[in-house]
């Protein structure tokens, strides 16, 4: 059941990405992120009360600190493509958000058999070259993009982490601390005019609510999966959203795959199989 929740979880975060890249094609990014955030709080609070669970303090402030985190990913993020390539950038930053929980969950005494190690070796490695573009050159122009890859890499990697350290009967409050936090920071952004966050207008509007929901309902998968599985499996399954936003935006916009991509699409069939064992 972990399995196949986090492949769900993965395939929802990459369509989730999908709706906000579109998005963010017809307004700023910042405004897509703010307002996506607002919509996840919103949605959450709401499954929050329909879905019984224990509010405590452990359960808010691990889950606010993974938001924190995630957020400051997201920032990073945003700041590397605008130095580097993102054929540079998302691999680094793909690679850090599935070897942080993999060494969390191995210092916790996870100890995974043969077969899904050689899974988690072969998801790793199609995670790679799915986020490749254009031939895949990992090489930046700018040193700097690396670095805050990593950075942004690390930030996504200890959102997992903070998740897997809440209680089983913390419901979805993890959840809801982790946005009120990313909502906070990035609102305080918008408030002191770094950031810009006017609601989106026609089609973004409705991509960024699309795109909001879309990342509720894959963190719930991801909280579910955790909850049954080992962190250091379901972290990098999770970790393959890439997969789906490739194929949507070759089904959908037309987009030609790069030859390392179809590779890494073709590879992530048996890592799955594999981590499913």
């Amino acid at each position: 059941m972990a399995v196949l929740l986090a492949l769900c979880s993965a395939a929802t975060y990459g369509v989730g990405d999908f709706f906000g890249g579109l998005a963010a094609k017809r307004a700023p990014a910042t405004a897509v992120l703010w307002w996506s955030h607002v919509v996840g709080v919103v949605l959450l609070v709401t499954l929050t009360f329909i879905i019984s669970g224990d509010l405590t303090g452990r359960a808010l402030w691990l889950g606010a600190a993974g938001g924190l985190a995630g957020a400051a990913g997201v920032g990073l993020l945003y700041r590397a493509l605008a130095i580097g390539p993102m054929s540079a950038v998302a691999p680094v930053t793909a690679l850090l958000a599935a070897a942080v929980p993999v060494t969390a969950g191995f210092a916790k005494g996870e100890r995974p058999g043969a077969l899904v190690l050689v899974g988690m070796a072969a998801a790793v490695v199609a995670i790679l070259l799915v986020s490749a573009e254009g031939g895949g050159s990992y090489r930046p122009a700018d040193p700097r993009g690396v670095v805050l890859a990593l950075g942004a890499g690390l930030g996504f990697g200890l959102f997992f982490v903070a998740l897997s350290y809440t209680d089983h009967d913390s419901g979805m409050w993890p959840l809801v601390g982790a946005r009120l936090s990313s909502v906070s920071l990035v609102g305080l952004l918008v408030v002191l005019g770094r950031v810009e966050g006017a609601v989106p207008r026609g089609p973004a509007r409705r991509l960024t609510a699309g795109a909001g929901a879309l990342d509720v309902a894959a963190n719930v998968l991801y909280l579910l999966a955790i909850r049954e599985g080992l962190l250091s499996v379901v972290s990098v399954l999770a970790a393959l959203y890439p997969v789906s936003t490739v194929v949507l935006a070759h089904l959908i916009l037309r987009e030609r795959y790069a030859r390392l991509q179809q590779i890494g699409i073709l590879i992530a069939i048996p890592a799955a199989i594999l981590l499913a064992i």
